[in-house]
């Protein structure tokens, strides 16, 4: 999977059906103003296994919610709007920001964006091919 309007080629994602909003790992968030518009300043770190990786992004801010993780631990989170590709198909997804750098996988697609796009199998893995040795 990639996300093309943060500079981001390749990054392992878990298909969530139980989370309502995409979650997306970051290292560091900071909130900024730029010409009248509320943005957020964050860092990503793509690959589970390279930390030397890392990128800088900008991105307007379309809300900020309170989001429940599987645990049930309460977090205020910045919610962006960025492009997904996935399977060949490219589409704009809500994203909330987070730091997921102890979990599995660097990013999560939650249900609102699968809704019309895509099946889910449950009892299937890696459908659009495993990750590069190495690399996530």
């Amino acid at each position: 999977m990639s996300l093309p309007d943060l500079n981001i080629d390749h990054i392992k994602c878990k298909v969530d059906t139980g989370a309502r909003t995409s979650a997306l790992h970051a290292f560091f968030v900071e909130p900024l103003v730029e010409n009248g518009i509320q943005r957020v300043r964050f860092g990503i770190r793509p690959l589970q296994n390279n930390p030397s990786v890392e990128r800088i992004c900008h991105a307007d801010v379309l809300d900020e919610r309170v989001v429940a993780d599987s645990g049930g631990h309460r977090e205020r989170r910045f919610v962006i709007a960025t492009t997904i590709e996935v399977s060949g198909a490219s589409f704009s997804a809500e994203v909330t920001l987070t730091d997921r750098e102890t979990m599995r996988f660097r990013m999560l697609l939650g249900r609102t964006a699968l809704c019309d796009r895509f099946h889910v199998d449950p009892a299937r893995s890696y459908l659009t091919g495993r990750p590069r040795l190495g690399t996530a």
